[in-house]
């Protein structure tokens, strides 16, 4: 164990998480070389620092791919750690805002502000955060009983998701043909067109409220163990939970801002994390590098596997995803016989 900030952290999971990280990285530079204008490593470097001979390699490399691999790691990793916090809190590892609505609510709000008021990504930014904000409000509030627990926060989370998908659907089918197009084409979650103007600020506060959660992790840690527990070790486990479902849902709601509504990332990353470090309990420092790695390996077979085709990585992590839903819901079954 390590003590860093007076937090202690698993030498073993900070380790996991470094490598992981580093496969993730190398995804990323081989994702700066690959394309139609195919680069050498060397190119690439030199790309990165804009000292590239070629003033062409300079714009693919800086301007076009970077912010992409960027965003791939960064949005991977805010993904990770907001799955990580409502695994946590659920303690559930169906319990992920991907099943329980949030993310869905995150698309409402991006749709509704797309038909309303253009793609702007301000107003779809400001539209995905409020529509997540207030899904997890609804569902709060459903779920509360004298507080929450994790296991009714599903069944309600995959109720109002059912009805939020039928509202989209009616939304997008009366919209214009051409704003109906822009909501499909950025509801199935895509890293095409990824510029600075996007991924920075989406990056700055992907890492702020990342970071937020982190804070927090002692605390998630101790919730893990069961509201009495908790509660016997001083933890205040209404406002804590409150605080870390506002943070997760804005962390998502801002991911779904940037690219859209990216599926399974959430669900599975802190899964693999868990069970790749061997830790006891969810760390949102593997389910981060990990996530981080599911979405740039998955942006990256979107871009180069099927020929000239280039597919939303969206389509790409809702097939992986759903193997490993399939996977994940038998050994739950297997756990309750």
């Amino acid at each position: 164990m390590l003590r860093v900030f007076g937090f202690r952290i698993d030498l073993r999971v900070v380790i996991t998480a470094g490598i992981i990280t580093l496969i993730a990285l190398a995804c990323g530079f081989a994702g700066l070389m690959l394309g139609k204008f195919s680069l050498t490593p060397t190119e690439v470097f030199q790309g990165l620092f804009g000292a590239a001979e070629k003033r062409i390699v300079n714009t693919v490399v800086g301007e076009w791919r970077a912010p992409r691999i960027i965003a791939g790691i960064v949005l991977g990793a805010g993904l990770g750690v907001s799955g990580a916090v409502f695994q946590s809190l659920t303690r559930n590892p169906l319990g992920s805002p991907d099943i329980i609505g949030f993310s869905t609510g995150a698309y409402t709000g991006g749709i509704v502000t797309i038909i309303v008021f253009g793609t702007s990504f301000v107003s779809t930014a400001a539209g995905a955060i409020i529509g997540g904000l207030l899904t997890a409000v609804v569902v709060y509030l459903l779920t509360w009983k004298g507080g929450v627990q994790g296991f009714r926060l599903i069944i309600v989370g995959i109720a109002l998701t059912a009805m939020l998908n039928a509202f989209n659907t009616w939304l997008i089918m009366r919209a214009d043909l051409e704003l109906a197009m822009a909501a499909a084409t950025w509801g199935a979650g895509t890293l095409n067109g990824m510029g600075w103007s996007t991924i920075a600020p989406a990056a700055v506060a992907t890492i702020v409220l990342g970071l937020a959660c982190g804070l927090f992790s002692r605390d998630l840690g101790t919730l893990e163990l069961g509201d009495d527990t908790a509660k016997a070790l001083g933890v205040r486990n209404e406002p804590i939970r409150a605080v870390l479902i506002v943070i997760a849902v804005a962390l998502v709601a801002v991911v779904t801002a940037a690219a859209g509504p990216i599926a399974f990332v959430a669900l599975a990353a802190p899964q693999i994390g868990r069970r790749i470090a061997r830790a006891q309990g969810t760390s949102l420092l593997t389910s981060a590098a990990v996530g981080a790695l599911l979405l740039v390996a998955a942006d990256l077979i979107a871009q180069h596997a099927f020929g000239d085709i280039q597919l939303p990585v969206g389509v790409i992590t809702v097939s992986i995803g759903g193997i490993y839903l399939i996977w994940l819901l038998i050994q739950e079954a297997r756990k309750a016989s």
